[in-house]
């Protein structure tokens, strides 16, 4: 093992958790093979509305059912007992040690707004950042790159993308399928649709 500890981090409401997120984490893991994947349910996001139908406890109970399975995986409630909004560069802070290279995973819309995030200057000097895109649009390939070299060119930010064909599912969408009662057998693992059918989650 390397005296340097790469801990992979992956942070979202994940409300809830699917098929989609899980595909990205185990990329995630596979591209970096980390001595730690730390899978972060955020408490409230400072970009993102708040989102109804499940606490924060329901939530984390659903991420460890969803990925359990990857090696080396931990389940973090570090932002869910920190009090107040939920800011990166906090997390990153207090993740930070001696010998540890942080690595964070984001999303199309995280990477392209990222330099608007609170201390964002400082997120992209603790963390490099890694991109598993969330659609297939060319044009938006184009957009992202683009994005990953400026945020070289001011901040030194250290962006690698991840090679992921991906699978594109929308939670807003996926919580309207739930309240509807249609089939969600296609976006979640069994474990976690049994989860939410069992406490009767987001319904309307």
């Amino acid at each position: 093992m390397s005296d340097i500890e790469t801990l992979a981090i992956y942070g979202g409401t994940f409300s809830p958790p699917h098929l989609g997120h899980v595909h990205a984490a185990e990329a995630f893991f596979g591209a970096l093979e980390p001595d730690k994947l730390m899978i972060i349910p955020s408490a409230v996001p400072p970009h993102k509305s708040p989102v109804t139908g499940a606490r924060a406890a329901e939530r984390l109970a659903m991420c460890r059912l969803a990925f359990s399975h990857i090696p080396r995986v931990e389940i973090s409630e570090i932002e869910l007992l920190r009090q107040g909004k939920s800011y990166t560069v906090d997390t990153l802070r207090a993740l930070e040690a001696e010998n540890r290279r942080i690595v964070m995973l984001v999303g199309t819309d995280m990477l392209l707004s990222l330099d608007t995030w609170y201390c964002a200057e400082e997120i992209f000097a603790r963390a490099e950042i890694a991109v598993i895109r969330r659609e297939t649009d060319c044009e938006m390939a184009e957009k992202l790159q683009n994005t990953a070299e400026k945020y070289r060119e001011k901040y030194g930010a250290r962006v690698r993308f991840i090679d992921v064909t991906p699978i594109e599912i929308s939670s807003t969408e996926l919580r309207a399928c739930i309240a509807a009662g249609r089939d969600t057998s296609q976006y979640l693992s069994a474990e976690v649709e049994a989860y939410i059918k069992q406490w009767r989650l987001y319904q309307s």
